[in-house]
């Protein structure tokens, strides 16, 4: 699709357009190597969990038969500890020392904690009754084997990371993470003040810094100043070598603003450009096939708000996308807000906001001053985006938080 200047297309059409992308190849991985990768398969378990019946307590095993025949004085024949193997069979009127997670013998049903016993050397006496199977752990009453423990599109947390490892699961298929350019254009953009007309590179620290927070560490930055043939030159190499393509500035309509052009001249088919989102107008979608490569172009504004927004809202749906998450829309969450001092706009707008939780466990966003799209201070408050219709009312709205 193709947007001619003026011809804006909504905030749900621009997502909408990224499930056209085509995720990365899958690749097998050690679990610690998948850190941060998403699943391009179903993990099915290896094994039951627990692996064994094992005790739940630090105690002793007994059996329920004599229990129920009213024993309570019992002869001490051995102990078992966790993860050492041992052979024991009880008879009438015995007991073991067991410990948590020990690995329960089969002549034993019944584990009474060390907190209702009474022990004398090899003697014990048990000072409460209890029912049969009390304080076990049975093999397999977690899962059994073949369980799916993770399925296809899902994120490898740390958690979920641990989940996998506590049933064995030693390697993992999962989509190749994106190999991302980065493009700062701009003359006046700067590191260094070198002459009075220059401002401060925020936009540089502000992606690496947020790519990393994604997991990704393939990124590759370059600055690129506003001349055709550097840029044609930046472009068609990133276009060639990368997955992913963020470029910062140059998609709007002034004289040097060359993003767009200059792609469509190295083959880049344009899928939007221009959406009716305040701030982030100017933003440019586009994909490049060169022979066995395929790469996306994401062309952002140069405001630093405008970027931040974009990278939350757009870039993060396309790296989604991009690895194959089951599901890589934004997830929008609802809470209440007073929009009383907000003024409408014929664009959505896209708001940092401060989320806060009342007492009474009911969601609320405070709308925060300075929202131009060259001002990123309010960010030592702000911890949501809430997204504002053309037509908005006081109520529930849709946010995602960051």
């Amino acid at each position: 699709m193709s947007c001619e200047h003026g011809n804006l297309i909504s905030l749900d059409e621009a997502l909408a357009h990224y499930h056209q992308i085509q995720a990365l190849p899958p690749s097998d991985l050690t679990l610690l190597q998948a850190h941060q990768h998403i699943l391009a398969d179903d993990v099915l378990s290896p094994v039951a969990l627990p692996l064994f019946t094992q005790s739940a307590v630090d105690g002793y095993a007994l059996r329920y038969a004599d229990i129920a025949a009213g024993q309570t004085e019992f002869e001490l024949i051995g102990e078992i500890r966790a993860g050492i193997e041992q052979h024991f069979e009880l008879q009438t009127g015995q007991a073991l020392r067991i410990f948590t997670g020990g690995r329960l013998p089969d002549s034993a049903d019944t584990v009474a904690r060390q907190e209702i016993i009474s022990r004398d050397q090899n003697k014990i006496y048990l000072n409460q009754k209890i029912a049969a199977g009390t304080d076990i752990r049975y093999q397999g009453e977690e899962l059994t084997h073949g369980t799916v423990l993770a399925q296809r599109g899902q994120y490898l947390n740390s958690s979920l990371i641990a989940a996998l490892s506590m049933a064995g699961v030693q390697q993992v298929t999962v989509h190749r993470q994106p190999k991302i350019a980065v493009l700062i254009t701009g003359d006046e953009v700067s590191t260094q003040l070198d002459n009075d007309a220059k401002v401060f590179d925020a936009n540089s620290p502000m992606i690496l810094t947020w790519l990393k927070e994604q997991g990704l560490q393939q990124v590759d930055l370059q600055h690129v100043v506003d001349d055709k043939q550097q840029l044609e030159a930046a472009l068609a190499h990133a276009l060639n070598h990368y997955d992913l393509v963020i470029s910062t500035g140059g998609v709007s309509v002034g004289d040097y603003d060359l993003i767009r052009p200059v792609s469509m001249a190295l083959g880049a088919k344009e899928i939007f450009w221009q959406v009716a989102q305040k701030p982030g107008k100017p933003l440019y979608f586009a994909a490049y096939q060169s022979h066995q490569h395929r790469a996306y172009l994401i062309g952002l504004p140069g405001n630093p708000a405008a970027v931040f927004i974009c990278l939350s809202v757009h870039v993060a749906t396309i790296l989604r996308a991009l690895q194959g998450a089951g599901q890589i829309q934004p997830a929008w969450q609802k809470a209440e807000v007073d929009l009383s001092q907000i003024k409408t706009d014929s664009r959505e707008q896209l708001l940092r906001m401060k989320l806060s939780c009342s007492a009474q466990g009911q969601l609320h966003l405070a709308p925060l001053k300075k929202q131009q799209s060259h001002m990123l201070s309010n960010l030592n408050q702000a911890n949501a985006i809430a997204r504002i219709k053309p037509q908005h009312q006081t109520g529930l709205i849709d946010f995602i938080n960051f």
